[in-house]
Protein backbone atom coordinates (compact mmCIF):
# COMPACT_ATOMS: atom_id res chain seq x y z
CA UNK A 1 0.00 0.00 0.00
CA UNK A 2 0.96 3.64 -1.20
CA UNK A 3 2.44 5.36 1.91
CA UNK A 4 0.28 8.35 1.60
CA UNK A 5 -2.90 6.21 1.97
CA UNK A 6 -1.52 4.57 4.48
CA UNK A 7 -1.44 8.04 6.83
CA UNK A 8 -4.07 8.96 5.55
CA UNK A 9 -6.24 6.02 6.62
CA UNK A 10 -4.63 5.90 10.18
CA UNK A 11 -5.46 10.01 10.60
CA UNK A 12 -8.67 9.25 9.59
CA UNK A 13 -8.73 6.01 12.18
CA UNK A 14 -8.03 8.17 15.14
CA UNK A 15 -10.75 10.26 14.30
CA UNK A 16 -8.57 13.49 13.25
CA UNK A 17 -9.05 15.95 10.56
CA UNK A 18 -6.55 17.09 8.37
CA UNK A 19 -6.24 20.21 10.57
CA UNK A 20 -6.22 18.73 13.66
CA UNK A 21 -3.81 16.25 12.81
CA UNK A 22 -1.57 18.81 11.05
CA UNK A 23 -1.80 20.76 14.21
CA UNK A 24 -0.87 18.26 16.61
CA UNK A 25 1.99 16.14 14.33
CA UNK A 26 3.35 20.07 14.55
CA UNK A 27 3.10 20.46 10.49
CA UNK A 28 1.81 22.47 8.05
CA UNK A 29 -2.07 21.43 6.35
CA UNK A 30 -0.63 22.35 2.80
CA UNK A 31 2.26 19.86 3.48
CA UNK A 32 -0.30 17.19 4.97
CA UNK A 33 -2.66 17.58 2.31
CA UNK A 34 0.18 16.51 -0.39
CA UNK A 35 1.53 14.33 1.55
CA UNK A 36 -1.68 12.32 1.76
CA UNK A 37 -2.46 12.98 -2.21
CA UNK A 38 0.81 11.25 -3.00
CA UNK A 39 2.91 14.35 -3.64
CA UNK A 40 6.38 12.89 -4.74
CA UNK A 41 8.51 15.47 -3.30
CA UNK A 42 7.88 15.60 0.08
CA UNK A 43 10.12 17.12 2.67
CA UNK A 44 11.75 14.36 4.65
CA UNK A 45 12.18 15.75 8.06
CA UNK A 46 8.38 16.41 8.07
CA UNK A 47 6.88 13.00 6.40
CA UNK A 48 9.27 11.76 9.69
CA UNK A 49 7.59 14.28 12.22
CA UNK A 50 4.25 12.10 10.98
CA UNK A 51 5.53 9.22 10.91
CA UNK A 52 6.81 9.49 15.00
CA UNK A 53 3.15 11.27 15.82
CA UNK A 54 1.42 8.13 14.65
CA UNK A 55 4.21 5.83 16.03
CA UNK A 56 5.55 4.83 13.48
CA UNK A 57 8.81 4.90 11.19
CA UNK A 58 10.92 4.52 7.69
CA UNK A 59 13.07 0.98 7.77
CA UNK A 60 15.13 0.45 4.43
CA UNK A 61 14.76 -2.87 2.87
CA UNK A 62 16.80 -4.20 -0.02
CA UNK A 63 15.08 -4.80 -3.15
CA UNK A 64 15.31 -8.45 -4.02
CA UNK A 65 15.01 -7.71 -8.12
CA UNK A 66 17.77 -5.95 -7.55
CA UNK A 67 21.25 -7.30 -8.03
CA UNK A 68 23.71 -3.81 -8.03
CA UNK A 69 25.44 -4.64 -5.39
Amino acid sequence: MDISLQIKNLRKKIGLTQIEFAKRAGVGLRFLRELEHGKMTVRMDKLMQVLDFLGYHLELKRNEKTDII
